[in-house]
C-alpha cells in the first residue's frame, strides 16, 4: 500500500513540476501588466487628477468674483480700446451689479475728499464694498517749537456712525506730516510728542486707525538724501507703527489700531536717494498693515499724456516688489494700488 502510495504521489509531483514553469509565466505576465496598470494609475492620479482638482479649488475660491463680474461688465460694454471723452463722461456716473455684495476678497481703501460732497454719500451707499475708508481730514504742523494736529473741525462724526451702522468698513482719516522734518526727526521730544498726538486723536475719535502721508513731504525738503536722516525717518514710521499696534479698537477690542503708509511711485528704474524702494518696503512691512501706491498723476502740464498707464503701473509695481520670489509674494498683499477717478484736460495750443 505503501509502494502504491508512492507510485500515485509520484506522477502528481512530476505533474505539478510540469505546471510550475507555466504558472510562473502567467504570473510574470500577471505581475507585468498589473505593474504596468499601477503605474498608469499613478500617473493619471498625480498629473492629471490632482492637478484638476487643484484648479477647480482654485476656480472656485479665487475666481468666482471675477465669473460674477464677467457678464455684467461684457453686457454693458465699458471695456474698449478706441473711445472718447464723451463716453466717459457718460459711463462714470453708472454702477454695475449690486451695490453691497462685494465681487473680491482683498482689502479695498478709499479715499473721501471734503471738497468733493458726493464722496460722503458713495461711501455710504458702498459702503460694504470697501475694508478701510480714509476721509482726507488732518494736517501735522509745526507751530513754534511744538507741534499741533489740524483738522478735527472736518471730522464728521453723525457720518462715521452711519457708515458703522451700514457696515463694517474701517475708519483711518489721512494725516498728512507737514511739521518740520529735521526738527521732527532730529529731537526724540518731537518724534514722541508727533505719535503721541495721533495715537490719541485715534483714541478719543474712536478711529481705527490713520492713513500717514510724508514721504512725498520729506522728499519735497531734502530729507530723504541724508543717510542718517532717511534710516531716522524709516525709524519714525516704525515708531508709530508700534504705538498704533499696542492700542485696541475701541469697536472690536480684539483688533489693533491700523497703520497705512503713503508712498509714491519711482521715476526711473535706476533708484534715486529719495525713491521709496523695496528695501524700504521691506524695513517697513512688520509695522505697516498696508501702502497706499500712488499710481497716477503719470503725466502733467509739462509732459501731457494719460493719467495712469497700465505698462506704467505694472512697472511700477515690479518695481517695488523687487524679485519675484516668496519676499514679493508675501509684501503684495500689503499695497493699495492707487486707482484715479479723474482725468485731466491738457489744452496744448495754450501750453
Amino acid at each position: 500500500m505503501a509502494r502504491r502510495r508512492e507510485r500515485r504521489g509520484e506522477p502528481s509531483q512530476d505533474r505539478r513540476k510540469d505546471r510550475v514553469g507555466p504558472a510562473t509565466r502567467e504570473e510574470k505576465l500577471n505581475d507585468s501588466d498589473a505593474s504596468e496598470r499601477k503605474l498608469i494609475g499613478i500617473f493619471i492620479l498625480f498629473f492629471i487628477i490632482i492637478p484638476a482638482v487643484s484648479v477647480l479649488v482654485y476656480v472656485y475660491k479665487y475666481g468666482s468674483g471675477t465669473k460674477r463680474l464677467e457678464p455684467v461688465i461684457t453686457e454693458r460694454g465699458p471695456i474698449k480700446t478706441d473711445i472718447n471723452f464723451q463716453e466717459i463722461l457718460t459711463e462714470n456716473t453708472n454702477v454695475a451689479g449690486n451695490e453691497s455684495q462685494r465681487n473680491y476678497d482683498y482689502p479695498v481703501l478709499a479715499y473721501i475728499t471734503p471738497w468733493n460732497s458726493k464722496g460722503y454719500e458713495m461711501a455710504k451707499r458702498f459702503n460694504s464694498k470697501f475694508t478701510h475708508l480714509s476721509p482726507v481730514w488732518y494736517d501735522l504742523k509745526s507751530h513754534g517749537n511744538s507741534l499741533i494736529l489740524e483738522g478735527r473741525h472736518n471730522a464728521d462724526k453723525g457720518w462715521i456712525s452711519e457708515l458703522r451702522m451700514r457696515g463694517n468698513a474701517l475708519i483711518l482719516p489721512r494725516i498728512v506730516l507737514e511739521a518740520f522734518p529735521t526738527e521732527l526727526l532730529k529731537k526724540k521730544k518731537q518724534m514722541d510728542k508727533a505719535i503721541d498726538l495721533m495715537v490719541t486723536e485715534c483714541k478719543e475719535m474712536e478711529y481705527d486707525g490713520i492713513v500717514l502721508e510724508s514721504w512725498s513731504r520729506w522728499a519735497a525738503y531734502g530729507v530723504l538724501h541724508n543717510p542718517d536722516l532717511r534710516n531716522m525717518a524709516l525709524k519714525f514710521i516704525k515708531q508709530l507703527g508700534h504705538a498704533l499696534h499696542s492700542v485696541a479698537s475701541t469697536r472690536n477690542p480684539k483688533q489693533q489700531l491700523q497703520l497705512v503708509y503713503v508712498v509714491g511711485p519711482p521715476h526711473s528704474d535706476a533708484l534715486q536717494q529719495h525713491d521709496f524702494g523695496p528695501a524700504d518696503l521691506q524695513s517697513l512691512s512688520g509695522s505697516v498693515d498696508g501702502f497706499s501706491l500712488m499710481t497716477y498723476d503719470f503725466s502733467g502740464p509739462n509732459n501731457p499724456g494719460p493719467n495712469a498707464p497700465l505698462n506704467w503701473i505694472r512697472f511700477t509695481l515690479r518695481l517695488l516688489l523687487g524679485s519675484t520670489g516668496n519676499n514679493a509674494q508675501r509684501l503684495a498683499p500689503k499695497i493699495f494700488l492707487g486707482i484715479n477717478f479723474y482725468g485731466n484736460d491738457f489744452i496744448l495750443s495754450e501750453d
